[in-house]
């Protein structure tokens, strides 16, 4: 299977390390899931459903440079924004991140769109950043997503980092409408992703099932209604999905997946990046700046019923 050429040197981030603290976290979970299954449970989806703190810590000590902060309501709650240029009388591109992150995040991207004439819109997902209030969960995120469209009109692009890019799919099959998508390690499994949080910190299988039916009755929706390949397939707009190789928090099959399910999607694969430094890396930027050109980057991922995948 061929992939694109890398784009970095080889540097991984992780997000849970070899530690004396998460072995002492596997341990206590599953001797709490053995001992206490319902309080495990409650504990596990506590922190399984919490943004870390420093998304708001890192948000207030940021420097919000020349963008005119302002805010939009969404489900009830304030969502701050951060503009940059004026949306009302030039393309913009709307930028949603990723979890535990916040939106000036997209500072990197900045300076390139406006220079290349774009103005540029981020925001605060609910219970991030500068939000004091907001549900973290991810129809919250679309709904925070469609609710700063509605101010500024459809964005000309979308970029979305991470679970971002899970929300920006569901905003798009709700009917936000945009020219172009730029989805960066996009995450396409919800459930898949507790999974990997389970084995992270010792939760059994059996009680991460318990954990997500708490999260469904909190949502009022099955956590398999929000997957990629529900949505993927109806999207009618040109995407390109940028996802390294080595991404150990959001597999690379998962932006595969993206790939290969929608419709005029191209896959751009990455070497060295990981989850966070690919949000933010110069040659990411370049390329995704050429797609919104209507340049051709990445490669067509194509799939049949006797080829489960592959590149074109």
């Amino acid at each position: 299977m061929s992939t694109a050429a890398s784009l970095a040197s080889p540097k991984k981030s992780t997000t849970v390390r070899s530690s004396a603290a998460s072995r002492l976290l596997r341990w206590g979970f599953a001797l709490g899931g053995w001992l206490m299954p319902e309080a495990t449970v409650r504990q596990a989806s506590r922190l399984f459903g919490t943004p870390a703190p420093s998304s708001r810590s890192r948000a207030q000590a940021a420097d919000c440079g020349d963008a005119v902060l302002g805010e939009v309501r969404s489900e009830g709650e304030a969502v701050a924004t951060y503009v940059w240029g004026d949306p009302a009388r030039q393309p913009y591109v709307l930028f949603a991140h990723g979890w535990s992150s916040f939106g000036l995040r997209c500072r990197p991207w900045v300076q390139p769109l406006r220079e290349a004439g774009y103005a540029v819109v981020a925001f605060d997902q609910p219970a991030h950043g500068r939000n004091s209030g907001g549900r973290p969960f991810l129809p919250a995120f679309a709904a925070a997503l469609a609710a700063v469209a509605r101010r500024h009109g459809p964005p000309a692009a979308v970029v979305a980092h991470s679970m971002g890019g899970a929300s920006t799919l569901l905003a798009l099959a709700a009917g936000v409408r945009t020219d172009r998508v730029v989805l960066l390690a996009p995450a396409a499994d919800l459930r898949a992703a507790g999974g990997r949080f389970g084995q992270a910190v010792g939760l059994a299988p059996a009680l991460v099932a318990r954990m997500f039916e708490r999260f469904e009755r909190q949502v009022g929706a099955p956590v398999d209604s929000f997957a990629a390949h529900l949505h993927a397939p109806a999207m009618g707009v040109p995407a390109l999905v940028v996802h390294d190789l080595e991404d150990p928090d959001v597999p690379w099959e998962e932006g595969e997946r993206y790939a290969r399910l929608w419709p005029g999607a191209r896959l751009l694969s990455t070497r060295g990046l990981g989850h966070h430094r690919i949000a933010g890396d110069p040659q990411v930027i370049e390329a995704a700046l050429r797609f919104l050109r209507g340049e051709t980057v990445g490669e067509r991922v194509v799939s049949s019923p006797n080829l489960r995948f592959g590149f074109a």
